[in-house]
């Protein structure tokens, strides 16, 4: 055998263990799938025929979980997408700080305090009335490639 290292060029960042691969003839509407690096909710799939050489082509619609921008990718239906790992986590709400950031209140009772509140104008004054009216709010964080954001609200009733 030889004595010199090999050298590998790592083309793969720490961000591959947040995503799975799946056929993508097998993803469906309201599936998630990654294009252009970023997770997505498909609103819309539809699938071309077999051409003269061969391959389906799935021609995907989807909307940015995060910043709601619509994105399209064309995939041969036998070939794998990524598909992003997305996690929904319900959190207590417990203060809104000046500078837009949340602190929540996790399952085992610590806090967390690294989340802003959301861009989306009606969730945010949804979640800045009730917390100033006193009740007890219960955001839900969807979480996905190393993202966080605040997607939902419940109201749980008076404190």
């Amino acid at each position: 055998m030889s004595d010199e290292e090999h050298h590998f060029e790592s083309k793969a960042d720490a961000g591959a263990s947040k995503t799975y691969p799946q056929q993508a003839g097998t993803i469906r509407k309201n599936g998630y799938i990654v294009i252009k690096g970023r997770p997505c909710k498909v609103v819309e799939v539809s699938t071309s025929k077999t051409g003269k050489h061969g391959h389906a082509k799935c021609h995907f619609v989807a909307i940015d979980i995060f910043t709601g921008k619509k994105l399209e990718d064309i995939v041969p239906s036998s070939h794998n997408c990524d598909v992003p790992h997305v996690n929904r986590t319900d959190y207590q709400l417990i203060d809104i700080s000046e500078d837009g950031f949340v602190s929540l209140l996790t399952e085992n009772g610590n806090t967390k305090d690294d989340l802003r509140l959301p861009t989306d104008d009606s969730l945010l004054t949804q979640i800045k009335d009730g917390f100033a009216e006193g009740k007890d709010l219960v955001v839900s964080v969807m979480s996905a490639m190393g993202e966080e954001q605040i997607c939902g609200l419940k109201d749980i009733g008076p404190k």
